[in-house]
């Protein structure tokens, strides 16, 4: 059985010797889509299938995902979902989160026919593994070469690593900014980049851009890290939606802050 902490440790352990490999999340976002639900994020309500709710949501966090208008990027999705290649991780929904229930872990087992050995958490890096993240992973990104994408609106100067190459996005990236994926392949096809570390901080369009690119130059290494880093890019929207990252930056005592994931 998959443990929360060992899913965590065998990623650190392929950064610590600079091991490449892929990982790639299928959060909630990612698992709507491929069931074809509605999913908007707005100024100050969200709508993911039939239900809908107040909330805020900066700039950064907005997105949408209309099924009669996006179906490319459905099938795009369920494409990077059911690839399969050496060292290509798949972080996928567990029951633990209760908007989510086993039923939803069962759908994607369904979809891919069978628990294949190199899916892992969606929330590997978040939850109660966050602590660890930025106090024993982040310090490995020092030595490395760092591309990223990231939100136009961060400023990545105020992290403690370099980035060497930024790729900016905007908001409802995956719609807007699909092009991203094709300036990320060129840049590392014409540059003839090998064992860099390319962070994607870009909801849907990280599993895009790392499934194009990893399939073909699997000599670097590609992480999905979400929002992990918001609070250092000067980015505000995590204070309103993400609980484990006010738990550790705010002290706020979310109960996400001290989660841990079961499989």
């Amino acid at each position: 059985m998959k443990t929360f902490k060992d899913e965590f440790d065998k990623i650190l352990n392929k950064l610590k010797n600079k091991e490449n490999f892929a990982f790639s999340r299928f959060s909630d976002g990612e698992l709507f889509i491929m069931q074809n639900k509605t999913i908007i994020l707005a100024d100050n309500h969200y709508v993911t299938g039939d239900i809908k709710g107040p909330n805020i949501y900066t700039e950064e966090e907005q997105k949408q995902f209309i099924p009669a208008k996006h179906q490319f990027y459905r099938q795009k999705v369920i494409e990077c979902f059911k690839h399969k290649q050496h060292n290509y991780f798949k972080g996928i929904c567990t029951g633990t989160d209760p908007h989510l229930g086993r039923q939803n872990f069962d759908w994607q087992i369904n979809l891919l026919g069978e628990e294949e050995e190199n899916l892992t958490f969606s929330n590997l890096l978040i939850n109660a593994n966050y602590r660890r993240f930025i106090e024993e992973m982040v310090p490995l990104f020092v030595d490395r070469e760092i591309i990223y994408v990231v939100n136009k609106l961060a400023d990545t100067s105020r992290l403690p690593f370099k980035v060497k190459k930024a790729f900016e996005i905007g908001s409802d990236c995956m719609v807007n900014d699909y092009h991203i994926v094709e300036e990320v392949k060129e840049y590392i096809t014409k540059n003839n980049i090998n064992d860099h570390l390319i962070l994607c901080s870009a909801a849907s369009l990280s599993n895009f851009v790392i499934y194009e690119n990893y399939k073909e130059t699997p000599s670097n290494t590609y992480m999905d890290i979400g929002s992990c880093l918001n609070p250092l890019l000067n980015l505000e929207g995590w204070r309103y939606t993400r609980g484990y990252l006010t738990h550790y930056w705010l002290n706020s005592g979310d109960h996400f802050g001290s989660q841990v994931d079961e499989w």
